[in-house]
């Protein structure tokens, strides 16, 4: 997403694979400066790593169950409601948010069309 809460990238993942799957495909090539993101993206390895040799902000709160808690900026983590916004807008689409489509070559186009659409208003 940029700032404005258009949506960048879309990757589709199987539905039975946890978020870090899309975060192994979408951290490396991040052009972003900060990466805002729910507490289900908290890994050391996988993420927050990574992207602090790569010299990026990570805006990930902490875990409950994590050892040391990490800090983060709360203010900037706010921001996040735009990300939130986009999928509550893609489930006004009834094909998408039901998943009429069989392929996932047909459900990936579609949330492309939405995304067009969101770019477009």
């Amino acid at each position: 997403m940029d700032a404005l809460g258009n949506p960048l990238t879309i990757l589709l993942t199987a539905g039975q694979v946890h978020d870090l799957a899309g975060a192994d495909a979408l951290v490396p090539g991040m052009e972003a400066e900060a990466l805002l993101a729910d507490k289900a993206y908290d890994a050391d390895k996988r993420v927050i790593e990574p992207l602090a040799a790569a010299g990026k902000v990570a805006v990930i709160p902490p875990k409950k169950n994590r050892k040391s808690p990490r800090t983060y900026d709360k203010a900037l983590y706010q921001a996040r409601h735009l990300i939130e916004n986009f999928f509550c807008w893609l489930k006004q689409f009834r094909g998408i948010a039901t998943r009429y489509d069989k392929t996932s070559r047909n459900f990936l186009a579609a949330i492309h069309i939405v995304a067009a659409l969101c770019w477009l208003n």
